[in-house]
């Protein structure tokens, strides 16, 4: 994995995201995203000379008249209609004007930022055929935080990310708008402000932005980002359930999952024990075995901890490829036509990231429900409520809250229906199997929106239940558990007589997204 901060830097100076011929990984789109890298675009002589030989070759094609396609030819089944010398020029503003036909959301912020980290690495693989001068004006979108309005739906995530990317290229073009500074402007009013000249695209360039994965890779980042902190708050958050339901910590004894050596699921049970400290002395077990959330919460988590190489390798692996069409090869004077717009890798990792992230849910929710359960939480107050004997009739705890995250649990559930069996024949049967893939992204982000909810909820109850169990038996907790349950406490104060929770939710799920507390090495 590449690293952020080489010894050759200061600690406290990020090192840049540099586009090239080097690999980047998930973390660095990330990082850039959020403004916690800079970018930067390999200058070296060499590798300009190999970007500029691409757009030099289609060029002396164009000269000699070759046939490529999207270049001399129209688009998608338009392909067989030939577009005279004279009309080559305008053939790029039309591709992405037409393609302005993006509706829903605008994509926020962080994931313009992506979306466009993840376009100017593809390019910059070489096999494009497209300018220096417009991987210049892309890294200079990112270094001047220029971020086109892109509406997320439109993508059936072949040929690319036609619709979405469209803007991208619009933008770069001085047409549509962009963020800038906190505001919606149109993109000429910022070129002209920046001093720059909008590009005029050349031949190729309209398709080598738009036909590709660029949106749905990106938005996978994201994901994968998400997910890899959600699975080790799910851990710790099972472990401090395991204290506050007095399990038994039996259930994660390392010889025992020596006889079913999943690595994943070895890890998360090797992170509860060194929550719960187990080989310490422990109170008497009050019974053989609990409730399978408890209990097989490393084979659930496994699962996901186990999955999550061969997601980032399917994710990483189309981030560093050319993913559009057609490829130009200039050393070998062919261009290549193919299908690597289609998005079927990302499609499969973020339908499967759903299905991973809604069993996550679904074992949180059901820690919760024993929680707030007098028949199974093994003598804690009903609903968790810390209130006196006085008023403990019209208090209610974490009720609704519970109520809250099995609807949260219910429709992430519903959203691990797959995207990707979903194709859908466009484009006059041209494009007559298309990958879904952006669509299957945009459900995973949903899909972790509802779970990192459920388990603020569940965090949020935990942290109850085991402040109760310490107020009724002045319990000494593990170190590692200790720290978060003090960490916790600093925002969210016990609930002892009924206040809405809404706002330390909604803090909590900050908390959660900004990766606040550090978990596991």
């Amino acid at each position: 994995m590449n690293s952020f901060s080489p010894s050759s830097q200061p600690s406290n100076t990020p090192a840049p995201v540099i586009f090239g011929e080097a690999p980047l990984c998930i973390e660095q789109i990330v990082a850039l995203a959020q403004l916690r890298a800079p970018a930067q675009l390999q200058n070296d002589p060499a590798y300009r000379a190999k970007i500029a030989k691409g757009a030099a070759f289609l060029d002396s094609l164009l000269d000699r008249e070759g046939v490529i396609y999207g270049v001399t030819t129209g688009y998608g089944d338009s392909c067989v209609v030939a577009v005279p010398l004279h009309q080559v020029e305008a053939l790029p503003r039309h591709l992405y004007t037409f393609h302005g036909c993006g509706l829903g959301q605008l994509l926020n912020a962080e994931a313009s930022r992506a979306v466009l980290a993840a376009r100017l690495q593809s390019l910059a693989q070489g096999w494009s055929g497209v300018r220096v001068e417009l991987l210049e004006r892309l890294q200079a979108f990112l270094e001047h935080d220029v971020l086109p309005l892109i509406p997320e739906e439109g993508s059936v995530g072949a040929s690319g990310d036609l619709t979405p990317l469209s803007y991208v290229a619009a933008t770069l073009s001085g047409e549509r708008e962009v963020l800038f500074r906190g505001e919606q402007r149109s993109s000429a009013e910022v070129h002209a402000e920046l001093d720059w000249q909008p590009l005029v695209l050349r031949p190729k360039e309209a398709l080598a932005l738009m036909n590709g994965t660029a949106v749905m890779t990106a938005l996978a980042c994201q994901a994968f980002a998400r997910a890899d902190y959600l699975l080790k708050l799910a851990t710790r958050i099972t472990a401090l359930n395991v204290l506050a339901l007095e399990g038994n910590p039996e259930h994660f004894d390392e010889r025992l999952f020596a006889a079913k050596p999943h690595p994943g699921q070895m890890q998360v049970a090797a992170w509860i024990r060194a929550d719960l400290a187990i080989d310490a002395p422990t109170a008497p077990l009050h019974r053989l075995q609990d409730r399978y959330s408890l209990r097989c919460a490393p084979h659930v988590l496994g699962v996901m901890a186990d999955s999550l190489g061969l997601l980032r390798q399917f994710i990483e692996t189309e981030l560093n490829s050319a993913n559009d069409n057609p490829l130009i090869d200039a050393e070998a004077g062919r261009v290549l036509h193919g299908g690597h717009f289609y998005g079927g890798h990302i499609a499969f990792a973020m339908d499967s990231l759903k299905n991973l992230v809604g069993n996550v849910a679904d074992l949180l929710d059901r820690q919760l429900a024993l929680l707030v359960d007098t028949r199974y939480n093994h003598g804690l107050p009903s609903n968790l409520s810390g209130a006196p004997a006085a008023t403990a009739m019209i208090n209610h705890g974490f009720k609704a809250v519970q109520i809250g995250a099995s609807a949260w649990t219910a429709e992430a559930l519903k959203n691990t229906m797959p995207a990707s069996v979903f194709s859908r024949s466009t484009e006059c049967h041209n494009q007559d199997k298309v990958s879904m893939g952006t669509i299957a992204a945009r459900d995973a982000l949903r899909s972790l929106e509802l779970t990192e909810q459920v388990a603020a909820a569940t965090l949020l109850a935990a942290n109850q239940g085991v402040w109760l169990r310490q107020r009724d038996g002045n319990r000494t907790l593990p170190a590692a558990l200790a720290l978060m349950h003090a960490q916790l406490a600093e925002d969210f104060p016990p609930v002892i007589e009924d206040r809405a929770l809404e706002g330390e939710l909604r803090l909590c799920l900050t908390r959660i997204r900004s990766q606040h507390w550090s978990l596991y090495a």
